[in-house]
C-alpha cells in the first residue's frame, strides 16, 4: 500500500472515528479529518508492536485504525478544549 493508500485508509477511518466517537467539538475539514485517522493508524501499529499483536513490520488493520483514530480524537479533545 503507497501513500495514497494510507491517505485514502486514514481518511475513512477519521470519518468513521468522527461517528462513533460522542460529544463534540469534532475536528472539521478534510485534512484534518485525513491526519487524524492516518496518525491513529500509526499510533495502532506502533501500540500494537509494543505489546506484541503485531510482528516488526506489520501494521495495524483498518479496525486498529479506527481504534487509534478514536484514541487520537479523544487527546485532541483534551488539548484543544480543556474544561
Amino acid at each position: 500500500m503507497g501513500v495514497l493508500g494510507a491517505i485514502v485508509i486514514g481518511f475513512i477511518a477519521g470519518i468513521i472515528a468522527k461517528l462513533v466517537t460522542p460529544g463534540d467539538p469534532k475536528p472539521r475539514g478534510f485534512i484534518l479529518t485525513t491526519v487524524l485517522g492516518i496518525v491513529g493508524a500509526v499510533l495502532a501499529t506502533f501500540l500494537g508492536q509494543a505489546v506484541g499483536l503485531y510482528r516488526s513490520g506489520e501494521t495495524a488493520g483498518f479496525i486498529g485504525a479506527i481504534v487509534g483514530a478514536v484514541i487520537i480524537l479523544l487527546i485532541w479533545r483534551q488539548m484543544a478544549y480543556p474544561r
